[in-house]
């Protein structure tokens, strides 16, 4: 699997589901299942690299004025939201974070789902369980032998930011969205 595909796998599932979360997991499930278990770890692999190249303070600022906070947890999901709305959307964020200000409708955004996708494709595949004692195998354990831990492998990249700056750093976001 190389980026286009990704991409397509996505941006196609985000299509058909027209908003709705829980159908776009189905349906990218679905997909990604029918692709052989070596693609569907590839998956996982690049799913986990653009977790780790979104990790930045500016995209944390953006979900900061989303969500009125931040944690570990929320900081993962909503980069997972920003990789399920596609290319586009994820590529000019990067660059600008204050772009979402024409995306986002609702403050709240996150898609934890998204990353158990490719495990959820792999044992729809082969017909085996992440419990089995092929394990290793499984699209998280070889993405983690790989170093691709978007947990503690990350390093936030940029400058750190205080809530005062939030309204000069990200003004579209703030005027929407800011409390």
């Amino acid at each position: 699997m190389d980026k286009r595909e990704f991409w397509q796998l996505i941006e196609s599932a985000k299509e058909v589901s027209k908003g709705d979360q829980t159908r776009q997991e189905q349906a990218l499930i679905n997909s990604l299942a029918q692709y052989e278990p070596q693609q569907i770890v590839e998956f996982e692999c690049m799913l986990r690299e653009y977790l780790i190249e979104a990790d930045d303070f500016n995209v944390m600022a953006a979900q900061k004025i989303l969500n009125g906070y931040v944690t570990d947890d929320s900081y993962l999901y909503f980069r997972c939201w920003l990789i399920g709305q596609g290319e586009t959307v994820f590529t000019n964020a990067l660059r600008n974070p204050d772009t979402l200000a024409t995306v986002v409708q609702a403050p709240y955004q996150d898609f934890e789902e998204l990353l158990y996708v490719a495990t959820a494709a792999y044992e729809q595949h082969t017909g085996k369980k992440a419990d089995d004692d092929t394990e290793d195998a499984f699209p998280r354990s070889v993405a983690s032998a790989r170093g691709l831990d978007y947990d503690s492998g990350s390093a936030t990249k940029g400058e750190d930011w205080t809530e005062n700056q939030l309204p000069k750093m990200l003004p579209k976001l703030w005027k929407k969205f800011g409390v």
